[in-house]
Order: structure tokens, then C-alpha cells, then sequence
């Protein structure tokens, strides 16, 4: 799937697979889920919303509409709660957006370590997780980025293997060796 698709007619276009997200105009499908994406963004949206001000929210697989030809769909984002319209909302604007996290999976990799975090810095998302398994132990490796306003770029802040424990976007401790009794 390609052309010249904009955030409209991603909202819009029916009878999409699920998961279509638009990246520079061409919609593109994820491909199959592997049971280490499915179990790594259980335990990081469960370990992201156990510690979540009032004031935001821990969403999963939510289009983010980037600019006109831009709205990927990370597995996991914090938005500000205030920017939630209802039930029937398929996406969020990137202002309202604090963090994005992007779990790696083979179909996905270059789009994930490379295509979306440029994309999130240059709408300004503060925050970036992008989540890649051990090979050794087959539990997440989680690099943390922060954006540099100066540059709108992103910064790596840490690689947490056991625990992310981190201030921002705010106060989180995930426990990432509890993937092995999910």
C-alpha cells in the first residue's frame, strides 16, 4: 500500500487492516506480532499506567497525527488526558503526546529504530522509548531518549536491562524481569 494518502484518508479509508499506520504518505501494515512485543508492551503499558498523574493518560496502538502525511501508530504513548474527546477517538494530535515507545519487532526495525523517533523529535513528543530484546535472555533492553529543544533531536538519556527507573516524563519504575512470569 503507497501513494500519496494523507492523515484524512488514514482516518478515514474503510475496510484497513488493523494497525495501518501512514509514514511520508504511504500507508503501511504491520506485519505479525511475535509473543516478545505482545508480552514487552503488556508489561510497559501495565508498569507506565501503575505510576500515571491524573492528568495523563497510557494509551496503546493510537494514531498520532504528525503533520498532513505523518500518523504512526506507537505501541505505546502518554498523552495528556485533556486531549481524550471520547470513546469513538481514533487519534491524538502530537502536542498532547509525551512519550511515545516503539517496541522493535523484524518486520518494523528500521521504521522503529530510525523512520518514527526522527519523525516524534520533529513534532516535539519530549519523550522516546524504543524497546529491543536481549538476544541472550529474551527480556526487553530499553533505550531511553530525551528531546533536545535546541536541535529537535533526541537525546539517549539510558539503556535499562532489569528496571526502568526514570523522573521523566514522570516518576516510573517498570520491573522488566516480570516479563519472565507473563
Amino acid at each position: 500500500m503507497n501513494g500519496d494518502y494523507t492523515v484524512d484518508d488514514l482516518l478515514s479509508l474503510p475496510d484497513l487492516p488493523r494497525h495501518v499506520e501512514l509514514i511520508d504518505g504511504n500507508l503501511v501494515a504491520a506485519g505479525p506480532q511475535t509473543v516478545f512485543h505482545s508480552v514487552a508492551v503488556d508489561l510497559l503499558a501495565v508498569g507506565l499506567r501503575s505510576r500515571v498523574p491524573g492528568s495523563l493518560s497510557v494509551e496503546r496502538n493510537m494514531t498520532l497525527v504528525l503533520d498532513r502525511y505523518n500518523g504512526p501508530e506507537p505501541d505505546v504513548s502518554v498523552i495528556r488526558r485533556e486531549a481524550i474527546t471520547g470513546p469513538d477517538q481514533m487519534s491524538y494530535a502530537a502536542g498532547d503526546v509525551i512519550l511515545a515507545v516503539e517496541v522493535v519487532s523484524p518486520d518494523s526495525a528500521s521504521r522503529d529504530r530510525t523512520t518514527k523517533p526522527q519523525k516524534y523529535a520533529a513534532a516535539g513528543i519530549g519523550n522516546f522509548w524504543r524497546v529491543e530484546m536481549n538476544e541472550a535472555d529474551g527480556r526487553p533492553v530499553v533505550h531511553v531518549y530525551e528531546l533536545d529543544p535546541m536541535t529537535k533531536a533526541y537525546v539517549h538519556t539510558g539503556m535499562y536491562r532489569d528496571r526502568v527507573k526514570v523522573d521523566r516524563p514522570y516518576p516510573v519504575d517498570i520491573d522488566l524481569t516480570e516479563i519472565d512470569t507473563l
